[in-house]
């Protein structure tokens, strides 16, 4: 299994749209008295690049490193940061990156001069967690000169038509419920719907996780935080194209 870290180097965001509404990181902040509207950054803002005594990276090669999960990389208060972002992206180009946005429409204005057709240890990911929302970034994210791109819809809020727009373009679509004392609701019809828009395509899935409220076959599970991501890996519904 590929090693991971967390490289928070930004913290900080706004509610875009009906996802955000319960976010953990505004109930984390709200916790401690932190203003999550006021964007920072962080003391791990260059992790990718630290080395220890003996002048390695601490950041071992091969690691894959979850970017800006306590924001959003393409906010525009980060506009001054980014470049330099990209430039410890470029220079550990043995690392993967991974983010996710819910504004794809500032991803191509905020992409670096020598981006080409785009870094191969970087993956954009675009939140879709409804059908408005698909229908309104599934476009942008089609047209866009990526690389490698993803979807994610987490928290699932509805059943989601993409229209067929699922392709070669799209590496995986990962699907989860919400969790959180008040979690809406995430129904497996949902989850399936999207795995058979997958499978049609060719396209790998993960069910992530199956959220706090679940419902199941017209009944509905109230699930422990701690019991979601088994659940969901239990359900056996996976797809990896390579092996199907």
């Amino acid at each position: 299994m590929q090693a991971s870290e967390m490289w928070n180097l930004w913290h900080g965001c706004h509610k875009k749209s009906e996802g955000c509404q319960n976010c953990y990181v505004f109930r984390r902040d709200e916790q401690y008295g932190f203003d999550t509207n006021s964007v920072h950054k962080t003391g791990s803002f260059s992790l990718p690049i630290r080395r220890n005594r003996q002048g390695q990276y601490r950041v071992a090669a091969g690691t894959l490193l979850w970017t800006c999960f306590t924001s959003d990389f393409f906010l525009a208060e980060a506009d001054s940061w980014r470049d330099e972002a990209w430039q410890m992206m470029r220079l550990r180009s043995d690392l993967s990156f991974y983010m996710v946005t819910k504004r794809p429409e500032r991803i191509e204005q905020c992409l670096p001069e020598d981006w080409g057709m785009g870094y191969e240890n970087v993956t954009i990911c675009c939140t879709m967690e409804n059908q408005k929302r698909a229908d309104e970034r599934l476009p942008v994210m089609v047209a866009l000169t990526l690389r490698h791109k993803a979807i994610i819809c987490e928290p699932l809020l509805g059943p989601i038509d993409f229209r067929g727009r699922l392709g070669s373009w799209c590496e995986q679509v990962s699907v989860g419920g919400e969790s959180g004392m008040d979690a809406r609701l995430c129904d497996y019809s949902w989850v399936l719907g999207i795995r058979q828009q997958c499978l049609a395509c060719q396209v790998a899935f993960h069910f992530k996780q199956t959220g706090a409220n679940f419902r199941k076959d017209g009944r509905i599970y109230h699930i422990a935080r701690k019991d979601q991501h088994e659940q969901a890996r239990r359900a056996n519904i996976n797809i990896d194209p390579v092996h199907t």
